[in-house]
C-alpha cells in the first residue's frame, strides 16, 4: 500500500515533496486489518472460518485500491467527533482524550490544585475521581450520599466546605443526575470550581440541561463498560468557563502550533489556570477511537431507549414487592442514562440485607455487582494517613447503603426472557429471606 500524498501532521509530510517524511512510521497492512476483524467478530466454527477467509480476500483486494491513513492520532476523525459531541451536548470545544481520568486531571491542574487544598467528593464513587488530588497531596473530603440515588448530598456538602475547599466533584452515579442546583449555588457562594464526574452520564439531563455541561468542567468516559465506547478507552472533557480554557493545548502538553520559536516548528506554553499558570498533560486520542465512537453515537438514541425500556420493565416486575426499590426514573427534564440499574433492599422488610440477596442471586445464576464502595475503606487512604474511621462516621448513609442496602443489576444486552428470569430470581430470593430459608 502506498503512502498518502496529502499533508498529514504539522511535524511531517507538510506538503508534496520528493522525499516525504510520513507521520505514520509503520502503516497497517491487510493482514493487520484482518487481525482487528477477527478480534471484533470472534468465532470458531467452520462456517465462521470460511466467511473470514472470504473477508480476507476482499480486504487484500481493497488494499490494492486504497491507501493507509496519513495520521493515526489527533487527526480529521477526532475533529469530526468533537464537532459531533459539541452539537450533541450544546457546547463548544469539547476535547477527545484518553479517558475521563485524564479529563479530571486537566480540570484539577486548571484549579492549580496543590498540597493543603481540599476537594469534596461523594463517599461512594470510583478511585479515578480522587486519584489526582491524592497524587499531589491535596486533601480529599468525603461527602455523604443521598439514600435514594447514592449521589452526593448537597446538605452534607455544605457542612463540609471550609476556607481550603478548592473544588467539588459531584458524580452522576450510574448515570442518575446529581441535584446540581444546590451544588452550583454553594460553589458560587464559596468560589469553588465544580468538576462534574459525568463518566456514566453521557446523554443524561438535569432540568433540561445536559449532564456534564452544568459545572465548570465535565468529563465523560467511553471505557468499554460504558453505554457507548471508543474501542475500549476514551473520554471527553468540556468546560463552560469564561474565558474558555484552552483544552486542546492542555491535552497535548501545551504545544502551540500557531506560533514558533526561532528555527523550530512550534512553541510550548503554560496554560492559564484559575490561580496561575499550569502545565498540560499528554492525553492525546487516536483516529481509530474517534471512528469507533462516532459509529456508536449514530445509534445512541436507540441504545438509551432500550436501556430505558429494560429498566421500566424490571421496575414494573418488582413493583409489588415493598422489600426492594428499583432504579429511580427521574422526572420531566431530568433523565438518567441508565448506565447501571440500582437495586435497593429494605433489610427490615426483606428479613435480611443485600449481602444475603446477592448470595442467593448468585446461586440462581444472576450476577450483581455493587459497583462502588466508600472510598475511605481502601488501603490507600490509611497508607496516606487518613483517619478512615472518622471518615466513616462522617458518612453514615454511605456506610448503611454499602453494607446493607444496594447493589447493581445488569440491564443491557438482555432478552425479555433474561429480564424475566432476573426479576423472578429477585422475588423468589426475597420470599426465601422473609421465610428465613
Amino acid at each position: 500500500m502506498s503512502m498518502s500524498k496529502k499533508p498529514t501532521d504539522f511535524r511531517y509530510n507538510t506538503g508534496p515533496s520528493t522525499v516525504p517524511w510520513a507521520a505514520v512510521g509503520e502503516s497497517y497492512t491487510a493482514d493487520d486489518i484482518m487481525d482487528v476483524v477477527s478480534f471484533l467478530l470472534q468465532g470458531e466454527s467452520a462456517a465462521y472460518q470460511s466467511a473470514l477467509d472470504s473477508v480476507k480476500t476482499a480486504v487484500k483486494q481493497l488494499a490494492t485500491l486504497g491507501t493507509p491513513p496519513g495520521k493515526l492520532s489527533l487527526g480529521e476523525r477526532v475533529v469530526r467527533l468533537e464537532q459531533e459531541i459539541d452539537r450533541y451536548l450544546g457546547v463548544e470545544d469539547s476535547t477527545f482524550i484518553t479517558n475521563a481520568t485524564a479529563g479530571f486531571e486537566i480540570a484539577f491542574r486548571h484549579a492549580n490544585l496543590q498540597k493543603g487544598d481540599e476537594v469534596l467528593i461523594p463517599a461512594i464513587t470510583f478511585i479515578a475521581t480522587m486519584a489526582y488530588p491524592l497524587a499531589v497531596g491535596a486533601t480529599v473530603v468525603f461527602v455523604d450520599v443521598d439514600p435514594v440515588t447514592l449521589n452526593m448530598d448537597p446538605k452534607d456538602m455544605e457542612r463540609k466546605i471550609t476556607k481550603r475547599t478548592k473544588m467539588v466533584v459531584p458524580v452522576h452515579i450510574g448515570g442518575y443526575p446529581v441535584d446540581m442546583d444546590p451544588v452550583m449555588e454553594l460553589a458560587r457562594k464559596h468560589d469553588i470550581l465544580v468538576l462534574e464526574d459525568a463518566a456514566h452520564a453521557f446523554g443524561g439531563t438535569y432540568k433540561g440541561r445536559m449532564l456534564g455541561t452544568i459545572g465548570d468542567f465535565g468529563a465523560f468516559s467511553f471505557h468499554e463498560v460504558k453505554n457507548v465506547t471508543s474501542y475500549g478507552e476514551g473520554g471527553v472533557l468540556v468546560s463552560t468557563m469564561q474565558p474558555h480554557p484552552d483544552l486542546k493545548k492542555a491535552r497535548f502538553l501545551g504545544l502551540d502550533i500557531g506560533t514558533k520559536i526561532e528555527n523550530w516548528l512550534y512553541d510550548v506554553v503554560a496554560l492559564e489556570g484559575k490561580h496561575g499558570l499550569y502545565v498540560g498533560n499528554n492525553s492525546s486520542s487516536t483516529e481509530l477511537q474517534a471512528v469507533g465512537l462516532l459509529s456508536q453515537m449514530h445509534r445512541y438514541d436507540r441504545i438509551l431507549q432500550e436501556r430505558y425500556r429494560n429498566v421500566c420493565y424490571v421496575n414494573e416486575r418488582l413493583a409489588g414487592c415493598d422489600a426492594v426499590t428499583g432504579q429511580p426514573l427521574g422526572c420531566e427534564g431530568t433523565n438518567p442514562t441508565y448506565h447501571l440499574y440500582l437495586l435497593q433492599v429494605d433489610p427490615a422488610k426483606a428479613g435480611a440485607d443485600v449481602r444475603v440477596l446477592r448470595a442467593k442471586l448468585a446461586q440462581k445464576g444472576v450476577t450483581t455487582i455493587p459497583h462502588f464502595a466508600p472510598m475511605y475503606r481502601f488501603s490507600i487512604m490509611r497508607q496516606l494517613g487518613y483517619d478512615v474511621d472518622a471518615a466513616a462516621r462522617s458518612c453514615p448513609v454511605a456506610e448503611e447503603v454499602f453494607l446493607h442496602r444496594f447493589t447493581h443489576l445488569p440491564i443491557y444486552g438482555l432478552t425479555r426472557e433474561q429480564l424475566d428470569y432476573m426479576a423472578n430470581a429477585i422475588l423468589e430470593s426475597i420470599d426465601e429471606m422473609q421465610r428465613g430459608v
